[in-house]
């Protein structure tokens, strides 16, 4: 199916079908279906019946991405489809984009072609409100915090170590490092601080993870937000804030349900990044899929370095998880890029970049494999890719030991990755996934165990505000939470210019943040930033709307 018509202009032409019957497909009682329109829906978890067997979990993630773009999410959809094509009850959960990307430079989340999840300009703005839920509990939370130091301080925090942030659900570098309570006494007391992107939030990243209301609740009052002078650590619960926060939180955690352009399931639901969070959607979501679903694909955020192993270290951990299969999706131009060829010329046909890059995709295929998943690598078709890097590809394939399948979802949709869906058929396994590291072997052990045996780092170099940290951590019991790792996508190292497959490279550990709600550390390695800046040309300037309310320039 040949096309010239935009992403957006693709799924308004598509006729949606009302979201009831979506629910009906997939076997959601009606009186657990909270309507938002016609065409999406939250899912009420307390009126379904969770002890329905589950279905098969299968995680996929990604190599290394590029500027060209690996098309992971419009892959994922299309697997989606062809899994129900060839018959199979298949559903689909995915995390909800982040203006950040859709208002800068890397897009939605949302797919692409005949590729996608619709109503696709709902799910890239607003939604159905959770993220405007997550600013506003952040929020929320940072006011009662300056309130009660401006109100007498009976906590006796210190206000230089207050290390709750705010956030904002959009890039802006501005807001990295302010300045509030200026005025006067009537106005607070001044302080340093900044914004966080809420997509790299600790209420984020409490949602993805909670489990029910209670543990909501208990996650949310669980939250460090900073130190008294004596260095005790304050939580929210200290400041009698868990029971606000859970009430602006409540529907929020109710999971989204919509649908693909071929009408199969989809629950969208959380969005923290992996570069900076832990990049998965919600633990409810995907458990509310596995109960409707025989198969469910869930995604991971950036390639398997990232994301991937944040899946199975983090959220598989936490929700006792069994992870049946995993798909690597790869692009013939994303190898020949990380094979040294300029961007400019990646639909020119060039063998040796591309042998020379391969190493990229067999480094995530060898990491997969580490957690005892046997990966497909799904090869997302360009008509710019050549009959020789084709034939490239499937004998490197079968020399590597892994299969691999060719997919052409953004211009077929489903129908372009039956061969795909057949492969992961015959590729899942029960059973198998585990863990990479122990974390009550302490934080510095869990850290060298990802760096060395995922980003393949022979040195951890830990600054001197890292050392604080890890000191901090161990004298207030929180040295056996798992790790969450910020890193920059680009690269298995902590330098975005190495490409390919670097190796005994040293990881660069600038600040360990204890997230005591969400349950882990994050690792903050390299010059990665918790809140990004937009490109020169953000992809806003592209976006308008015409007197009839039609939205035009979202991809």
């Amino acid at each position: 199916m040949t096309t010239h018509l935009t992403d957006v202009e693709i799924a308004q032409a598509h006729h949606l079908e009302p979201i009831t019957d979506i629910a009906d497909r997939a076997g959601i009682p009606a009186e657990a279906l909270i309507p938002y329109g016609n065409t999406k829906a939250k899912v009420d978890i307390t009126k379904l019946d969770h002890s329905k067997p589950k279905g098969k979990l299968v995680l996929v993630t990604g190599v290394s991405p590029t500027p060209a773009g690996e098309g992971k999410s419009t892959t994922l959809i299309g697997l989606t489809d062809a899994l129900s094509l060839l018959g199979h009850k298949a559903i689909v959960a995915l995390r909800e984009p982040s203006q950040g990307p859709v208002m800068g430079i890397k897009g939605g989340a949302a797919g692409g072609g005949y590729s996608q999840i619709v109503p696709m300009e709902d799910i890239n703005l607003h939604f159905t409100g959770d993220f405007h839920a997550i600013a506003a509990a952040t929020n929320t939370l940072a006011a009662i915090i300056d309130n009660h130091i401006h109100q007498g301080n009976q906590l006796g925090i210190d206000p230089r170590r207050v290390t709750w942030q705010r956030c904002l659900d959009v890039n802006d570098r501005a807001l990295r490092n302010v300045v509030t309570g200026l005025g006067g006494p009537a106005h607070g007391v001044p302080a340093e601080t900044g914004f966080t992107i809420t997509a790299a939030s600790e209420i984020m990243a409490i949602l993805g993870l909670a489990t029910d209301l209670e543990d909501l609740k208990k996650r949310l009052g669980d939250i460090t937000v900073g130190y008294t002078y004596d260095q005790k650590p304050v939580t929210a619960r200290e400041l009698n804030a868990e029971g606000a926060l859970t009430a602006l939180m409540r529907d929020a955690l109710n999971p989204n349900l919509v649908q693909t352009l071929g009408g199969t399931p989809a629950f969208v639901h959380g969005g923290p990044f992996a570069n900076i969070a832990h990049g998965c959607n919600t633990l409810l979501a995907t458990q509310t899929a596995m109960e409707f679903g025989d198969i469910v694909l869930t995604e991971a955020g950036f390639g398997a370095d990232l994301g991937g192993e944040k899946f199975m270290d983090i959220k598989a951990r936490f929700g006792d998880l069994d992870v049946a299969g995993a798909v690597v999706v790869a692009t013939i131009r994303s190898q020949k890029y990380n094979g040294g060829q300029a961007r400019e010329d990646l639909t020119t046909e060039n063998l040796d970049a591309l042998r020379k890059g391969i190493v990229n995709l067999e480094r995530h295929v060898e990491n997969l494999r580490k957690f005892g998943l046997r990966p497909v690598v799904a090869l997302n078709s360009f008509f710019t890719d050549t009959d020789a890097e084709r034939e490239f590809m499937r004998t490197w394939a079968e020399d590597f030991g892994v299969a691999l399948a060719e997919a052409d979802v953004w211009g077929k949709g489903g129908e372009g990755a039956k061969e795909l869906a057949q492969t992961l058929i015959d590729n899942l396994q029960d059973g198998a996934a585990h863990q990479l590291y122990d974390p009550a072997e302490g934080v510095e052990k869990s850290i060298e165990t990802v760096a060395k045996e995922i980003y393949r780092a022979t040195h951890i170099e830990y600054g001197p505000k890292a050392k604080k940290d890890l000191q901090y951590i161990k004298d207030n019991g929180w040295n056996e939470f798992p790790v969450v790792i910020s890193k920059t996508q680009y690269s298995f190292s902590d330098n975005p210019s190495a490409l390919g497959a670097p190796e005994d490279h040293t990881l660069h550990v600038r600040e360990l943040l204890p997230r005591t709600g969400a349950g882990f550390i994050v690792v903050l390695t390299g010059d990665v930033m918790t809140m990004p800046g937009l490109p020169t040309k953000p992809a806003a300037n592209n976006i308008d709307v015409d007197t009839n309310g039609t939205i035009s320039g979202l991809f």
